[in-house]
């Protein structure tokens, strides 16, 4: 068995790797205890994302809800042979993460086969379900053993997550409203986007980087170099969507040239050598 997990851990490893360059180096700067552990978190959240947006042409619904049933009986059976579920039931079973939050994270995916508009309070519940749930997942097993920690950083990696999220969002129009056809920002009609409603969502998007700052900083220094990078490259991103214009958004994904984020490590590297961030 020992040998079976370490190669489902290499999955979810190679998983992170292929799919996400910046997240696979920010998991890299964390210390070496926590690695494994979120990258069996980023390859489940992202093999049910994928089945959600990438998988058009097969039964999407079929293969959600086997995959959804597959998850459960993963971390109630304690074993899988799906490598991704049995190293995220691994995850999960280790460090007691609250099926609360797996199940709030299936609903929001389980919501983009369905929902092509929200209203205010769907889109709250939907940014928790697809983002806060996540950073709430990595930050249990940052403090697997500290209680009081977690629960004092909670509001910050929720609005860390949120703030990824909506990043996430004005920098997927394309592929989501133009190709899949789905509205996040409710009541925005991105044929028409103004630079006032850009305007209102990037003011709201800085609130939430804000809040999530003061977490970051009072993280333990093990867990905190990777997420103070990830913090930075997605200021970096939400920067150069800040400058774009509104009409321009929607017809390009921005993206950061590893130029940058060459530079953002090296940056970072040295305020947490320093302690001034």
């Amino acid at each position: 068995m020992e040998l079976y997990d370490k190669t489902c851990i290499s999955v979810s490893k190679l998983t992170t790797r292929a799919y996400s360059t910046s997240f696979s180096l920010g998991v890299r700067l964390l210390n070496s205890k926590y690695r494994d552990a979120i990258y069996g978190v980023y390859g489940f959240v992202r093999f049910a994302d994928e089945i959600v947006d990438s998988f058009q042409g097969y039964n999407q619904e079929e293969l959600f809800f086997r995959f959804k049933e597959d998850t459960y009986k993963a971390i109630n059976d304690g074993i899988s042979t799906n490598p991704i579920l049995q190293s995220f039931q691994l995850i999960v079973n280790k460090y007691n993460i609250d099926h609360q939050l797996i199940e709030s994270f299936l609903k929001s995916m389980e919501w983009d086969l369905q929902k092509r508009t929200y209203n205010d309070d769907e889109i709250k519940d939907y940014i928790y379900g697809s983002a806060e749930v996540v950073g709430l997942m990595c930050l249990r097993i940052f403090y697997h053993d500290d209680d009081s920690q977690y629960e004092a950083l909670k509001k910050p990696a929720r609005k860390l997550g949120e703030a990824f999220q909506k990043v996430n969002f004005l920098r997927d129009i394309k592929a989501d409203y133009m190709q899949l056809g789905r509205v996040y920002f409710p009541g925005v009609d991105f044929t028409q986007f103004t630079e006032k409603e850009k305007k209102i969502i990037e003011d709201g998007i800085q609130a939430d980087f804000n809040e999530a700052f003061i977490g970051i900083i009072k993280l333990k220094r093990e867990a905190r170099l990777g997420v103070y990078l990830a913090y930075r490259y997605y200021l970096q991103l939400f920067d150069k969507i800040k400058k774009a214009k509104a009409r321009e958004i929607a017809h390009e994904r921005y993206r950061i040239s590893n130029a940058t984020k060459a530079t953002l490590l090296a940056k970072s590297y040295l305020r947490e050598s320093v302690g001034v961030f």
